[in-house]
């Protein structure tokens, strides 16, 4: 991937410089370069792309042992016996890949479900397959101390049904979110405001409060996915080139790369409780799938949310294989306002996993004849 960019970066004849950069002040950068020695470039238009970095718990020890997402890609060696301190998509992302190279994983979340951020029921096929292929996961518990010995990492947890001793892994995968690094640019000498956690804030026009100078991606604010900042990143270049271009989705779809996949878009059901909108539902479990049972993964669920009163498209959940790949489905029917008849008219191809969408909002609006007419109200 990387050598790729750099080829497409070549054919457009795009300078790549490596280092790490500072503002000098609002049109000069410093470089560090990678290397050896510094290089001053001067800008008319700036726009910072910087991401974030990895959050680092005070009390883990420094030991080589103990692994963030970055250093899990590096794959050196598979442990016996691994923690994974987080319960979310990165955490879970690299579980499934350990787990699946031979490792005993144990998951702790400080919440009480996995993904936190997506709808129990959605997680729910997922955590029920994981509680069966791993050794632990501990929900409502955190980890207080990990003391490092040459037998191993020693864990105390501490949570209603956490181990009353400590228990010893191989090793440790921290996986508790990302910080922006907005801290790490010296961007006040460009005047570039960064608020106290590390963002920069930045308009629909991805323009920060210094007018000629951008911000795009994790460094801006959540959610913190590739595919937000490289849409953000096309209008902050459109607009440097004097278009009058705008970064307003109606959603960003999310995808765990799980085993089952969960990925939802729009307005998930706990949103739409917590902000008291009124909404309706249209549920399909992969259980009455002909291409679920086909392939034997029939855990999944498919979610459509609607709008009691227009039965327009609000969000969308779904959990199973390839959820990832059916969740872009879901993300234009909700950018072009569709209803639920649109959908349910939609002719999905059979047997397919697809056509879990189609057949959710039949359920919605009544007309499904692959499950059992649903109890009148």
């Amino acid at each position: 991937l990387t050598t790729g960019l750099k080829g497409m970066a070549k054919v457009r004849k795009v300078s790549v410089i490596q280092g790490v950069a500072e503002f000098s002040d609002s049109h000069e950068l410093k470089i560090a370069l990678t290397e050896g020695g510094t290089h001053t470039m001067t800008f008319d238009s700036c726009i910072i792309a910087a991401g974030s970095r990895v959050v680092k718990l005070p009390f883990l020890p420094d030991d080589p042992r103990i692994i963030d997402s970055t250093g899990a890609l590096e794959l050196e060696s598979i442990p016996k016996k691994m923690l994974c301190l987080g319960g979310g998509i990165i955490g879970l992302e690299m579980a499934t890949v350990y787990n699946s190279l031979g490792a005993e994983i144990t998951v702790v979340e400080l919440l009480d479900q996995l993904i936190p951020g997506a709808d129990k029921d959605i997680v729910q096929p997922l955590a029920k397959r994981l509680k069966a292929k791993y050794k632990d996961i501990m929900l409502n518990t955190k980890v207080t101390a990990v003391e490092a010995k040459d037998d191993g990492l020693w864990v105390t947890f501490e949570g209603d049904k956490a181990p009353k001793e400590p228990v010893r892994f191989d090793k440790i995968l921290s996986a508790v979110g990302r910080r922006p690094n907005g801290d790490l640019l010296a961007a006040e000498k460009a005047g570039v405001h960064v608020d106290e956690r590390g963002f920069i804030p930045a308009d629909a026009q991805m323009r920060t409060n210094v007018a000629h100078i951008y911000a795009i991606g994790d460094i801006i604010g959540q959610p913190m996915l590739a595919h937000k900042a490289t849409h953000e990143a096309h209008v902050a270049a459109e607009v440097v080139a004097g278009q009058k271009h705008f970064f307003e989705p109606a959603c960003i779809p999310n995808v765990a790369y799980t085993d089952p996949e969960i990925a939802w878009v729009g307005l998930s059901e706990k949103d739409a409780k917590e902000q008291g909108i009124a909404y309706e539902k249209g549920v399909f479990p992969w259980a009455a799938s002909g291409r679920a049972l086909g392939v034997d993964r029939t855990e999944g669920i498919t979610k459509l949310i609607f709008d009691p009163e227009t039965h327009r498209l609000l969000g969308v959940g779904i959990c199973g294989v390839n959820a990832g790949e059916l969740i872009g489905e879901a993300g234009l029917a909700i950018e072009m306002g569709c209803d639920a008849e649109d959908i349910a008219l939609t002719i999905h191809p059979h047997p397919t996993l697809s056509e879990t969408v189609g057949l959710a909002a039949e359920v919605y609006e009544g007309s499904c004849t692959d499950l059992p007419p649903a109890r009148k109200r």
